[in-house]
């Protein structure tokens, strides 16, 4: 009996363990078919890719519509707008400018630090006072008509001529020098006398510079020329007082006297008391004499290279060099550079077609709304 009764509770545990797997399976196969395939996200993108296509082509199909609503108006439009441009950027309403141009490589000049030859030209002329000059020579104020009594007066002086003149570095290492102008002679002619003012300013900086090389080497040569005058008086005491002369020759000599060793018939007239005078003297005043006559020509030879430096410094004060190679000189234009006409045109023709297209689109979504 108990055997029975244990042997059904094992059979009863066995078919609820069979039951509950079961279920746990069906559970597992759901919610494996919830999860979304591979295959199936694909068809999805492609769906929404689809989608938006045809958005896209139904957007540019009424984009293309509205246009074609409205060709007419937008063609009046633009053609109105391109007429006003032709007309409002020619002569009677903007002054039509002419350019004229110089390019010129810097010469006989050095550098006063790192910057290049070119970069000093191009600060030296855009230097303030040669925009003073440009300016008093051709009256520019009252050719830019900017009156004197205007509060901001030199402002707007300065402002004409940066906008009227340019001066740039070219890839060449050369500089560019730009005019514009509504006289196209005045354009030229201010591009020349740029350069002239260059010119001078650079041969004015450079006298100035020599000027003191020329002061300085003069003074350096008159201290030397009183050096080797005071040496020279010494070596004449020498001689006069002390009968020294030439060192070499002299003592060579003065031996030979000393030792009666001349030969021939001078040899019994020999001035023993004058030999051992001289003697003497060459024994105290020997290495005087060496001393200064090596003085003499050490002073002597770099009072030559003085000479010299002092020579060329002077003959760069005196000379009268440009210091500019122009490869390119100015010219009268026989064509305005501004306004380009035809690209005020396009770009208002542009600007016109695309405020006009957007005003359309307003009123279209309006009127659907």
């Amino acid at each position: 009996m108990y055997f029975s009764v244990k042997r059904n509770n094992d059979l009863k545990k066995q078919a609820k363990y069979k039951v509950e797997n079961k279920h746990t399976a069906k559970v597992a196969d759901v919610e494996k078919d919830k999860e979304p395939r591979k295959d199936d996200i694909l068809e999805i993108n492609q769906s929404d890719n689809f989608i938006t296509q045809m958005e896209n082509y139904f957007k540019s199909a009424n984009l293309i519509d509205v246009l074609n609503k409205w060709k007419t108006h937008l063609l009046i439009i633009v053609v109105i707008a391109a007429l006003l441009a032709a007309i409002f950027s020619g002569p009677a309403f903007i002054t039509p400018l002419y350019k004229s141009y110089a390019v010129a490589y810097p010469a006989n000049v050095e550098p006063y630090s790192e910057e290049s030859e070119t970069e000093q030209m191009l600060q030296i002329l855009n230097a303030q006072d040669i925009k003073d000059s440009i300016i008093k020579k051709f009256d520019l104020a009252r050719h830019y008509e900017i009156d004197s009594n205007y509060k901001y007066y030199k402002t707007a002086l300065m402002y004409e001529y940066k906008e009227k003149v340019s001066i740039s570095k070219t890839p060449y290492e050369s500089v560019q020098i730009e005019v514009l102008d509504k006289d196209p002679d005045t354009a030229m002619l201010m591009v020349s006398s740029i350069l002239d003012f260059y010119n001078k300013k650079v041969r004015k900086m450079h006298v100035s510079k020599y000027a003191e090389v020329i002061d300085m080497y003069e003074n350096q040569l008159q201290r030397k020329r009183n050096t080797l005058d005071s040496l020279k008086t010494l070596m004449i005491e020498l001689g006069t007082e002390h009968g020294l002369i030439q060192y070499e020759s002299e003592s060579q000599e003065i031996m030979r006297g000393y030792l009666k060793t001349v030969y021939g018939n001078n040899a019994s007239q020999i001035n023993t008391k004058e030999v051992e005078r001289l003697f003497v003297n060459m024994q105290n005043y020997g290495g005087q004499l060496v001393e200064v006559v090596k003085m003499i020509e050490n002073e002597a030879t770099s009072y030559v290279n003085v000479k010299i430096d002092y020579e060329m410094a002077l003959r760069f004060y005196n000379s009268d060099l440009t210091y500019s190679n122009i490869v390119t000189h100015p010219f009268p234009a026989d064509k305005k550079s501004y306004p380009i006409r035809w690209l005020v045109v396009v770009v208002v023709a542009l600007a016109a077609f695309v405020l006009a297209t957007l005003a359309v689109f307003i009123l279209e979504s309006r009127k659907k709304s």
